[in-house]
């Protein structure tokens, strides 16, 4: 039985391009399409760096404008985060804010206690990964004491209370979902205090957007299709992310004996405010350059067009095209196009992935890292079972793999999409995750009334005070 219509809030605290931006929008149109009426509360949207979804009616946006910068000379990012989203908080819980049944809260878990207490409503708080693990970079699973001694005493000092205030909220909410098994292993595994169970809910993704039909004469389709049989990757440009591995294993291939006429097309979220970004754009296409490939970057006609200096660009069949903030009929386009070979998830020790599935429901082979999440969503088993690759990081390996890949016959790539396209209809559809969110929303309102105030929650009352009513004056906007 269905249960009954649900006044949903979302926070999250920059609706932005990326996996965790994609999972919060297709969890609210599954939740809308179930019957509930849900509303996206965040500290930062540009209409010109965001999902077309919530710019265009599909979804209830409330963009919260911060007096908070996101950092203050390139440092202090999280303790800033949680000052925004204390802000966004502040205003949820104005008088004259609208009531909800249960908060869906993801990435920042700062507000939950202030939601719960001075909302006295429920909270279901969606673990993408633990930021306590990232605070040093890429998290690896068995080096954390190596990590540990490279960092330096300053930095603990400022980290201590950012994850004594992370593990403390968390632990908070009425139900914690975690985004794959690997997540919700290592979170129990480094948050110590938090006792329940985490509930796995695998991210979705709206199945028929990717079945759509592409316009084949609309000119940004244009701009990044070819007939010449092409390597996609789908990753933020982040350095984390590891996308040099597709262009180190992407040179190597060419290298190879008889290796056709390919190209790899890289796109991605690229926010010019963030200087991660700009490196790794910008060391990207140097190491294209040293491996003599011609390249070229693009944006969309419909998206502001992103500053960069001249770069010696190859307009006309680059080996590599770097596509910055694609839209989702370029997505479309380029995972449905006949020539598309194989789709490369570069990040190791990846929290879930969704570029993977994404793959998968195109019927696109995917070559990903042997780690994290991606271990969860794809079969690389005998070849009648396969749906995918799973390699060690190295350029040379994944050189071979993606020649394997690119040398399947005929009908073993049509039956290798056919078991993808099942595999990620059955585990990954958007109406999966709605229904697992949904349970848990349900699961928490039927506890009635939260608990009232803790000693932790007084506080991070006081600190909220202080960040709220003081923090303006003495902090540029």
């Amino acid at each position: 039985m269905s249960p009954r219509p649900l006044r949903v809030a979302f926070i999250h605290p920059d609706l932005g391009i990326g996996g965790a931006e994609r999972l919060v929008v297709d969890a609210a149109l599954g939740l809308q399409a179930r019957g509930h009426s849900v509303d996206i509360y965040t500290s930062h949207h540009n209409p010109n760096h965001c999902f077309e979804e919530t710019k265009d009616g599909s979804l209830r946006v409330h963009h919260v404008v911060s007096p908070f910068p996101r950092s203050l000379r390139g440092k202090f990012h999280i303790f800033f985060a949680h000052a925004r989203q204390l802000q966004l908080t502040a205003h949820l819980l104005r008088p004259s804010a609208p009531e909800y049944d249960v908060y869906f809260v993801d990435q920042l878990s700062t507000c939950i206690p202030f939601l719960r207490a001075f909302g006295n409503t429920r909270v279901v708080f969606y673990c993408h990964f633990p930021d306590k693990l990232l605070a040093n970079g890429a998290f690896v699973e068995g080096a954390d004491a190596e990590t540990r001694r490279k960092t330096s005493l300053l930095k603990k000092v400022y980290r201590f209370p950012m994850d004594w205030l992370e593990e403390t909220t968390t632990r908070q909410a009425d139900v914690i979902l975690a985004n794959s098994k690997f997540t919700a292993r290592v979170t129990k595994s480094h948050l110590r205090s938090i006792k329940q169970t985490l509930r796995v809910v695998y991210p979705g993704i709206n199945i028929e957007a990717y079945e759509s039909t592409v316009d084949v004469e609309d000119v940004d389709n244009i701009a990044v299709t070819s007939s010449n049989p092409t390597l996609i990757s789908l990753n933020r440009f982040e350095q984390k992310k590891n996308t040099a591995l597709a262009i180190r294993a992407f040179a190597a291939l060419k290298r190879k004996p008889a290796s056709p006429k390919l190209r790899l097309v890289l796109a991605g979220g690229y926010d010019p405010r963030l200087e991660d970004n700009m490196l790794t754009l910008y060391s990207l296409i140097d190491l294209a350059k040293s491996f003599s490939l011609t390249y070229n970057v693009t944006t969309p006609s419909t998206k502001a067009p992103v500053k960069i200096p001249p770069l010696n660009m190859t307009t006309t069949n680059p080996d590599v095209l770097f596509l910055l903030n694609f839209t989702t009929s370029q997505r479309t386009a380029l995972l449905s196009s006949p020539s598309t070979l194989a789709l490369l998830y570069t990040p190791a020790n990846e929290h879930f992935g969704i570029g993977p599935v994404e793959a998968m429901v195109c019927g696109v082979p995917v070559l990903a890292c042997d780690s994290g999440g991606p271990t969860e969503s794809i079969l690389d088993g005998p070849p009648e079972d396969r749906t995918g690759w799973l390699r060690t990081p190295d350029a040379e390996v994944w050189a071979e793999a993606l020649h394997e890949i690119v040398s399947l016959r005929e009908a073993e790539r049509s039956a290798l999409s056919e078991r993808a396209r099942a595999r990620a209809r059955a585990l990954f559809g958007m109406d999966a995750m709605a229904r697992g969110i949904e349970d848990a929303l349900v699961q928490a309102v039927e506890m009635g009334d939260p608990s009232r105030f803790t000693l932790n929650a007084w506080l991070m009352f006081f600190g909220f005070l202080v960040a709220y009513f003081i923090g303006p004056l003495v902090l540029p906007s």
